[in-house]
């Protein structure tokens, strides 16, 4: 795979698609990879140029101390579309990526066509926030591997974790990718959002979507409510989805990309 210079680290990314067509930009979440968007790719590869990241200290991308910020977050987007010579793209992110997204947005509002946040928030709430000191203290005494059943567990749906051992193992391999210092970075990064109030200066083209059972990471009130806040937002719930929703029903997930992208 392909490793880009950006910021003082080596990144990570891969380029599908069709030449010459608009883009599209996938941001991954915390402890997740370009892998977890292998079922989309596919769907989406004929009409559009795709371009898929690493977080820095996830995957395949070099890992800095943190914490980090959204400020960093979206300088490593920018910087690889740039080096890239990407003028303008679609950005899709879900978890910590859908919040970068939408960061990007609105740091570089110049080269984001649309946006399409995933299971994700703009601001904090206490329960939401409660979730990560303990995934810090088991991780920092037990490594990445302290984590792992626990994290999994809470994207899926315990029905679809028993139906899909196979795509579960993967799932499980790639957060063990994720090095300890862009795990413990990240989550510094998600735990500064912030971006509640300023939604509504979002007017590029923006599709919010949830799953309908992810009750803590990005549930459907929320997304709703956020959708609602921009100048030009919709809002879809994808069934039998939970946090992880392009991999829990990545038919749906590809049907909404490709219809919102059609009039965006």
């Amino acid at each position: 795979m392909p490793i880009m210079r950006v910021n003082g680290l080596n990144l990570n990314y891969v380029v599908d698609g069709a030449e010459g067509a608009p883009w599209i930009t996938f941001i991954t979440g915390i402890t997740n990879d370009i892998t977890m968007w292998d079922d989309n790719i596919s769907a989406l590869s004929e009409d559009f140029h795709l371009l898929r990241l690493d977080t820095r200290g996830h995957g395949a991308s070099e890992t800095a101390r943190g914490p980090y910020s959204f400020d960093q977050l979206t300088g490593d987007v920018a910087g690889v579309l740039n080096k890239l010579g990407i003028d303008n793209t679609h950005v899709v992110g879900i978890g910590l990526g859908g919040m970068t997204a939408i960061a990007l947005a609105l740091r570089f509002p110049q080269i984001v066509l649309s946006i399409v946040p995933t299971a994700c928030r703009a601001k904090l709430v206490r329960e939401y926030e409660a979730i990560w000191p303990p995934m810090v203290e088991m991780s920092a005494q037990g490594g990445i591997e302290a984590i792992v059943d626990i994290t999994a567990d809470r994207w899926f749906p315990e029905n679809f974790r028993t139906s899909n051992p196979e795509q579960m193992s993967k799932v499980k391999t790639m957060i063990k990718r994720t090095s300890l210092d862009g795990y413990h970075g990240c989550i510094q990064a998600l735990l500064s959002v912030g971006f509640g109030a300023r939604l509504l200066e979002l007017d590029m083209p923006a599709l919010f979507i949830s799953g309908d059972l992810d009750f803590l990471g990005g549930p459907t009130t929320i997304m709703q409510k956020m959708a609602q806040a921009v100048q030009n937002g919709r809002h879809i719930c994808l069934p039998d989805a939970g946090h992880i929703c392009n991999i829990a029903n990545p038919a749906a997930f590809n049907a909404a990309l490709r219809e919102f992208f059609k009039n965006a």
